[in-house]
C-alpha cells in the first residue's frame, strides 16, 4: 500500500495546477482500480485505511496550490464523496469462487 500511495503522491503533485474534476477523474480511476484488486474479505479495514491516506495526501496537494487556500474538512469530505470511490468487499470467500462445478 505504502507504494501505491508514495506513486499516487508522486503524480498527484505533477497534477497540482489542473483543475479538480480533472484530478478527481483521475484519482477515481487510480483508487477504483486498487480497490477492485484488493478487495477481499477481510481487507475492509485496509481499503477505508488506504481511501483516508489519499484524502490527506490529495488535501496537502489542494491547499498548496497557492497561498489563500482555505480548503476546510467539509469541503474536502465533498470532493471525496464527488470523485473519490468507498471501500466496498468485490470478491467472494475463496471458497464459493472456486467451489464452481463444471459439467464434462
Amino acid at each position: 500500500m505504502l507504494a501505491k500511495l508514495k506513486m499516487v503522491q508522486e503524480e498527484m503533485r505533477r497534477r497540482m495546477h489542473q483543475p479538480i474534476p480533472i484530478q478527481g477523474k483521475w484519482l477515481w480511476h487510480v483508487v477504483n482500480g486498487y480497490f477492485n484488486y484488493h478487495a477481499v474479505p477481510t481487507n475492509f479495514r485496509s481499503l477505508a485505511a488506504f481511501r483516508t491516506e489519499i484524502a490527506r495526501r490529495w488535501r496537502r496537494v489542494l491547499t498548496r496550490r497557492s497561498e489563500r487556500s482555505k480548503l476546510n474538512w467539509k469541503q474536502m469530505n465533498r470532493l471525496l464523496d464527488e470523485w473519490v470511490p468507498k471501500p466496498r468487499i468485490l470478491h467472494l470467500w475463496p471458497e464459493k469462487r472456486f467451489a464452481v462445478r463444471y459439467p464434462r
